[in-house]
């Protein structure tokens, strides 16, 4: 079986190299500056063990990662912002047999997968990550790189559940079937709610409290829509002391995936679908959601204009909100 990476970022790259040293037979998918990197020098994969290069082949889209070989399982790594783009180029040259994982925050991909693709899995990620420059990915967590529990969408597990979670595991990550990984995803989301906080703004007392209101509206807004969410304790639980974040030689982790966006500037957020799925859960059950529909809007003013990673206030937020 062939592993197509699609989306060669800091999950997508981390994931991929890894596979790749496991033996795997793994192709990442990328583009521009960061495509051109890797098939210059390999993928460069820093981490608290050292850094290394890894010469993993690297397409620029789906057909010239296919080439003449076949089938492939898609592990999908791409922001949620970018999901429909992927299917799209996706969709012209794979059956709508084939599995389609999907390593991404949120809970809006799955859905949309299921459109075109039959075998749908999710995965609950946990995996500091990061990628600020073309060529070169950070691992943060060693000796285990991440959790990465999967399970099939809607619910339940199945033999391509099994056969992803032995994969990871090979990779060197902690990784097992999960029938509920909906529910561990929906908890992933409520963490990921801080996102914006961190991107926009300078840490703080103000910043955490504007942090703790977009989860609370969360809380409220899954609890309305009878949404099934794994608790806060048993998600400690499956953490433990997995993730080991280290110093890596030379790099500082300053900022999750949301801050990495802005500080790269990419132009985008994704945090339509972190905040903005609280939002349009409160829309749908009555539940006001002011602190997440602020954050999302001014992530994606920041994002649009070229904003600098914690420029905003939280003070300036939290009057806005009164």
């Amino acid at each position: 079986m062939r592993w197509m990476v699609y989306g060669a970022g800091a999950v997508g790259g981390v994931l991929g190299g890894l596979l790749h040293e496991a033996g795997r037979d793994v192709v990442l998918v990328a583009r521009g500056p960061h495509l051109d990197a890797l098939r210059r020098d390999g993928l460069t994969l820093a981490s608290p063990e050292g850094t290394r290069s890894i010469d993993v082949p690297a397409a620029g889209d789906a057909r010239e990662a296919l080439g003449a070989d076949g089938p492939v399982t898609v592990l999908l790594a791409v922001k949620s912002h970018q999901t429909q783009a992927a299917v799209e180029d996706l969709t012209s040259v794979l059956p709508a047999s084939t599995p389609v994982v999907s390593l991404q925050n949120g809970v809006a991909n799955e859905p949309w997968l299921l459109r075109f693709f039959a075998d749908v899995q999710g995965v609950c990620v946990m995996m500091p990550t990061g990628h600020l420059e073309p060529g070169v990915v950070e691992q943060h967590s060693a000796p285990v790189p991440g959790i990465l529990d999967v399970g099939r969408y809607p619910g339940g597990t199945d033999a391509t559940s099994r056969a992803v979670a032995a994969a990871f595991r090979d990779a060197g990550f902690v990784s097992e079937p999960r029938p509920d990984v909906m529910a561990w995803k929906h908890r992933k989301l409520m963490m990921n709610l801080g996102n914006a906080v961190q991107a926009c703004c300078a840490p703080g007392p103000a910043a955490d409290d504007l942090a703790g209101r977009a989860v609370a509206e969360g809380e409220a807004a899954l609890a309305a829509a009878g949404i099934p969410v794994v608790g806060v304790a048993q998600d400690r639980e499956r953490r433990g002391d997995l993730l080991r974040v280290a110093p890596v030689a030379g790099r500082e982790r300053a900022g999750g995936s949301s801050w990495q966006s802005l500080r790269r500037g990419t132009g985008s957020i994704e945090t339509d679908y972190l905040n903005g799925e609280v939002v349009r859960l409160g829309r749908l059950h009555g539940v006001p959601t002011p602190a997440n529909a602020l954050l999302q809007a001014t992530a994606r003013r920041l994002a649009a204009t070229g904003g600098v990673p914690g420029s905003v206030p939280a003070a300036d937020l939290l009057a806005r909100l009164g």
